[in-house]
């Protein structure tokens, strides 16, 4: 029985070198000269650190160039608010977004089965699999969520005959 997985996966070592060169960038940049701009990256999380809101924002900006030249696309990127802090500084922590979470999951899942095609889907860990007798169904499918706009970005992985 054909099946495929949907995946929402960031690739991390494209996003490691974006950062590098944006903070590669923002010290050679002439209007970041003197000021203590970068960008980090841990966990699961980056973080913008400048002088004021605005070099935050440029340095942002700086920071998605380089990210959809690396193909890393920037509906996985959750930027929170800008706050400054100590000593007039600020900062802006952005969450990379990666998996599908339970919420996701179920709403792919409601809307495969809205479409009352003959596919079966289940959630399995941070991925939906779909399964159904006909290559044809399993593309229609494919279709569909490619078109859902549910606001992360999706992959279809793991493609069997």
């Amino acid at each position: 029985m054909p099946s495929f997985d949907v995946v929402s996966e960031v690739d991390w070592q494209e996003v490691r070198n974006a950062v590098d060169q944006a903070n590669r960038e923002i010290s050679n940049r002439y209007d970041f000269k003197g000021s203590d701009a970068r960008v980090e990256h841990s966990e699961g999380s980056l973080t913008v650190y400048a002088d004021d809101e605005f070099q935050v924002g440029q340095a942002v900006d700086i920071l998605h160039n380089k990210l959809a030249k690396r193909k890393v696309d920037l509906q996985h990127l959750d930027a929170r608010d800008v706050e400054t802090v100590g000593g007039g500084k600020a900062r802006q922590d952005i969450e990379i977004r990666h998996g599908i979470s339970q919420d996701l999951g179920k709403k792919i899942i409601k809307l495969i089965k809205g479409t009352k095609w003959k596919v079966q889907a289940s959630i399995q860990g941070d991925q939906v699999r779909v399964s159904g007798k006909k290559r044809d169904d399993l593309q229609q499918v494919i279709s569909l969520l490619r078109d859902g706009k549910l606001g992360v970005p999706l992959q279809f992985v793991n493609f069997r005959d």
